[in-house]
């Protein structure tokens, strides 16, 4: 018994370490987290002093120690503002909450580098800093307006949720009752402009009406950045087979999220439950279709060895305990975003040389 409990622990320990080494070859980028409105929620002045991460947090599941302790690549840092806020109080917070990012990248440079591009990303993990990107959450933040998306492009977000935990007037969310059946024409035109800027299109949150639509209008890959497979867990925030199968074609990606909610039927997950659903979508979209969108510092509970982002290698070592192939992980760790991100750069070039900034109103094409 001693002698074969030994072995089981020097198998994880071996894991562990090539979990640590490949987390050391390419970027873990994870798809979403949450830490500028825990700054906020915590902090009404937005004060990173008064919650610096360059220290341990305890209260949070995220600090400049335990990323390190994670080998956290890079991070999409998501600038959600509630849907509550409408017009331009949702325009007003959205910017505050990209402040916070640009912010705190230039608090702790030797920590965190802005990352907009896919080379930016690469040239940031080789300098031994963690990339910093901004994912923008729910489409109220651009209150129908293509300026508004365009200008927030200029600031640095490289991707947006259409949706949030309600539909906004052109797209349907997964947690709403329906009202369009997906995207409505002005919804299109965001897309298309977002495929323009090089702005990626994050379906987590939508319907599967809107997934569908968007993947028959976008030019560029799509993303999930933070949303698990239905097949395992029939929640609204899920990605149903039939979408999944979709991917290949569209070149998207599905960033598996660790809500346990979203994670299991009765809320109570473990590391195993996330794995059981990066192993599902790799089986049904294909290993080129997955990544990892922890979403901390955005839940309430978290699963059993996934409680914190130092917990990223232990992820990475149950895959590789599972079969997979390290060519497969390091697709999931980071390698696949940057092939989303590169293509969708490629198509923007191309779209920017055939046509200019849309000028289309919601007025015009909603006929409202």
């Amino acid at each position: 018994m001693l002698a074969g409990a030994a072995s089981v622990s020097a198998q994880g320990g071996d894991l562990l370490a090539r979990a640590r080494a490949l987390h050391r070859e390419v970027p873990l980028i994870d798809g979403h987290n949450d830490y500028p409105w825990a700054l906020r929620e915590n902090n009404a002045a937005r004060d990173l002093g008064k919650l610096d991460i360059g220290m341990p947090q305890p209260k949070i599941h995220t600090d400049i120690p335990r990323l390190r302790e994670g080998g956290v690549g890079g991070q999409f840092w998501s600038v959600y503002v509630p849907a509550t806020l409408q017009g331009a109080a949702a325009i007003r917070a959205t910017l505050e909450q990209i402040d916070i990012v640009h912010r705190m990248v230039r608090k702790y440079p030797n920590t965190f580098g802005l990352a907009t591009t896919a080379a930016d990303v690469e040239r940031v993990f080789k300098a031994g800093r963690i990339a910093s990107l901004i994912g923008m959450e729910g489409g109220h933040s651009i209150d129908n307006s293509l300026a508004a998306l365009r200008m927030f492009h200029a600031a640095g977000a490289r991707y947006l949720t259409l949706t949030h935990s309600t539909n906004v007037p052109w797209a349907d969310s997964g947690t709403d009752m329906p009202k369009l059946g997906g995207l409505s024409s002005f919804g299109e035109e965001v897309v298309r402009e977002m495929n323009r800027l090089g702005m990626m299109v994050d379906l987590s949150h939508t319907s599967p009406e809107t997934m569908q639509d968007v993947m028959r209008v976008s030019e560029a890959p799509v993303i999930f950045s933070h949303s698990d497979a239905r097949a395992l867990n029939d929640h609204g925030r899920n990605v149903p087979d039939e979408v999944l199968r979709l991917l290949p074609r569209n070149g998207g990606i599905v960033m598996v999220t660790f809500v346990p909610g979203f994670l299991t039927r009765d809320g109570k997950a473990t590391l195993a439950d996330a794995a059981n659903h990066m192993d599902h979508v790799r089986k049904v979209a294909g290993p080129d279709h997955v990544g990892i969108g922890g979403d901390f510092d955005g839940i309430s509970t978290v699963p059993v060895g996934l409680e914190d982002v130092s917990k990223y290698p232990a992820l990475t070592a149950e895959l590789l305990r599972r079969g997979w192939p390290e060519a497969d992980v390091r697709k999931a760790l980071g390698s696949n975003v940057l092939r989303v991100m590169r293509r969708g750069e490629e198509v923007a070039a191309r779209l920017q040389k055939q046509r200019d900034p849309s000028t289309a109103t919601i007025d015009q094409l909603d006929r409202r």
